[in-house]
């Protein structure tokens, strides 16, 4: 079985194609980032109905849905480290402080 992406040494990131996406908030009592990993799940189920059904306030709705998940997981909004390090969701790992780790890394990740 898989261990999933890549994550930075400071459990900030995952690493997904080079690019580096925001982890969850390590903090979260584990039932809650459970309830909400089930309702982000729920929700993009829902967008892709939506989508197949081409319903456009269906879609408006779930994808809202899909962002109050990962906002409330910490994905998204406001980062969950206190350090004052800026936020690097989306950017290349190679254009980031991480590019010696991730070269070291050796996959294409």
């Amino acid at each position: 079985m898989s261990e999933g992406p890549p994550k930075t040494p400071d459990g900030r990131y995952i690493v997904v194609r080079g690019r580096l996406w925001r982890a969850s908030n390590p903090d979260l009592p584990e039932d809650r980032r459970q309830r909400l990993v089930d309702d982000l799940m729920a929700a993009r189920r829902a967008v892709r109905e939506a989508t197949q059904t081409e319903d456009e306030d269906a879609l408006r709705a779930a994808r809202r849905r899909v962002d109050a998940a990962k906002r409330e997981l910490g994905e998204r909004g406001p980062v969950w480290w206190d350090d004052g390090s800026p936020d690097l969701n989306r950017h290349m790992a190679e254009n980031t402080p991480y590019a010696d780790w991730f070269r070291h890394l050796g996959t294409n990740s």
